[in-house]
Order: structure tokens, then C-alpha cells, then sequence
């Protein structure tokens, strides 16, 4: 007798409950990005880190926490599945101030508003 068959039967009923047990809520994330003039922002680099929460399985494996997208002609960036909790968003385009700040998503989908202002002037003490 195989000893793998016989343990495959055996636990095969329980993996539907196993499942259920190890899958937290979901979100699908959309990220639009506008600049000061409410206009999008297209080929901003846009980076969602799952920060806090319950992370989890899918089927022996752990779902991706980190994405690195560029948002599209319309400012927008869909991020696929990531854990709800507490999530890291950061947005670098060029001739923009760099934004960075945590969201608490709990919604199976949520759009996340980003306005992006221009830089700042940089101020020397060696002006006059």
C-alpha cells in the first residue's frame, strides 16, 4: 500500500477548512495620481507595500505584499491582490515632490487618491 495515497485521503477532506482558515480579506487597490492642476500624472512609478496586518497563504504559498507599477495615460496604477490592513504607498515622478504615506485599507476595492505637488524651492545658507 502507498503511504502518500493513504495520507492524501485522509487529509483531503480537511483542506477545504485549511483554506478558509488561512485567507484573510483581500483588497484590489487603484492608485490615481494627479498633479496640483488635477490633470494625471502618466509614467509615475508608484510602489504598494502591504505593511500591517494579516498576511497569508494561497495555497502553500504567500501572497505578494510588494508591487512597483507606473500609473497609465489616465494617472492610474491597478495594483492585483494585496492583504487588507495597513498599506505603504509611495509615488516618484519626475518634477514632483515625492509622496509617500500609509492608507488603512479594509474595502475589497478601494481608489486611492494621490495629488503630486511641484518641488520646492531649495534654500541655502550660503545665499545672500
Amino acid at each position: 500500500m502507498r503511504r502518500p495515497a493513504l495520507w492524501l485521503c485522509l487529509l483531503a477532506p480537511l483542506l477545504p477548512a485549511i483554506g478558509r482558515a488561512q485567507l484573510p480579506p483581500i483588497t484590489k487597490l487603484m492608485v490615481h495620481v494627479v498633479n496640483d492642476s488635477d490633470k494625471p500624472v502618466d509614467r509615475a512609478s508608484v510602489i504598494v507595500r502591504f505593511v500591517a496586518g494579516r498576511a497569508y497563504l494561497k495555497l502553500g504559498k504567500k501572497i505578494r505584499e510588494t508591487y512597483e507599477l507606473r500609473t497609465n495615460q489616465e494617472g492610474e496604477a491597478k495594483v492585483p491582490e494585496i492583504p487588507q490592513g495597513m498599506i505603504l504607498v509611495q509615488v516618484i515622478a519626475k518634477g514632483y515632490q515625492t509622496f509617500g504615506q500609509t492608507f488603512e485599507i479594509e474595502e475589497a476595492e478601494r481608489t486611492v487618491e494621490i495629488k503630486l505637488n511641484p518641488p520646492q524651492k531649495q534654500y541655502s545658507a550660503h545665499e545672500n
